[in-house]
C-alpha cells in the first residue's frame, strides 16, 4: 500500500494531472457531455483536489465544477475523478470521492451530481433515483446520470438540464517585457 495525501490542486500539478486524465481517460473526455458543464470553466472553489505520493507525484485527482438545473441551486458536478492505473485497488479514489464529498458538504453545496459508474458510485451514496428528473446537455446514458444530496430537500424539485454556473477561465496574454533605457 503506498502512502499518499489529498492536497489542493497547484498550478505544478496541472501537467501531471492532464497526463493522468489523457492515460486513463483518453481524448474521449473531451466528447463527453460533462465536459459541456466544465468547458471554459475553472473548478468550484476549494474542489479540486489532487492525491499525492509521499514524494510529491500525482497519483490521482478529482475535481468538482459549480452546477445548476431548475429548482437546484448551489450544486457542483463531479468529474473527473482519475486514479494511476497501477494504484487502483489501494484506496486512492475511494479516499478522493470521500474527501470531495465532506469537502462539497463543508463549503456549501447542496448536491453532487456526475455521470459515472453506478456499481462504483452507490458506495458514496449516489443513486440514478436521486438524479432521475435531470439531464445532461447533450447525448449521455441516463442510467449512469447519478446524484448525492448534501442537504436535504435540495433534489426534491430538481428537473431539467444542467448548467454551468461557475467562474469563467480567463486566459491572460503574457504582455512583453521592455526594459526604459
Amino acid at each position: 500500500m503506498i502512502g499518499f495525501e489529498i492536497v489542493d490542486e497547484a498550478l505544478h500539478h496541472v501537467a501531471a494531472r492532464e497526463n493522468l486524465l489523457d492515460r486513463t481517460m483518453g481524448e474521449i473526455r473531451f466528447r463527453r457531455s460533462s465536459e459541456r458543464i466544465r468547458e471554459g470553466r475553472i473548478p468550484a472553489e476549494g474542489l479540486a483536489r489532487i492525491a499525492v505520493s509521499e514524494e510529491g507525484s500525482v497519483l490521482g485527482t478529482v475535481r468538482l465544477w459549480d452546477a445548476s438545473a431548475s429548482g437546484l441551486r448551489d450544486a457542483v458536478m463531479l468529474g473527473p475523478l482519475a486514479v494511476e492505473p497501477e494504484f487502483n485497488g489501494q484506496g486512492i479514489g475511494a479516499a478522493l470521492m470521500r474527501d470531495a464529498i465532506g469537502r462539497a458538504g463543508v463549503l456549501g453545496k447542496t448536491a453532487i451530481v456526475l455521470v459515472g459508474d453506478a456499481d462504483y458510485y452507490r458506495r458514496f451514496g449516489f443513486s440514478a433515483h436521486a438524479a432521475r428528473r435531470m439531464a445532461m446537455p447533450g447525448p449521455f446514458e441516463r442510467h449512469r446520470m447519478l446524484a448525492l444530496e448534501l442537504q436535504n430537500g435540495a433534489l426534491d424539485r430538481a428537473h431539467g438540464t444542467l448548467k454551468a454556473t461557475g467562474r469563467r477561465l480567463e486566459i491572460v496574454e503574457a504582455l512583453p517585457l521592455s526594459v526604459a533605457v
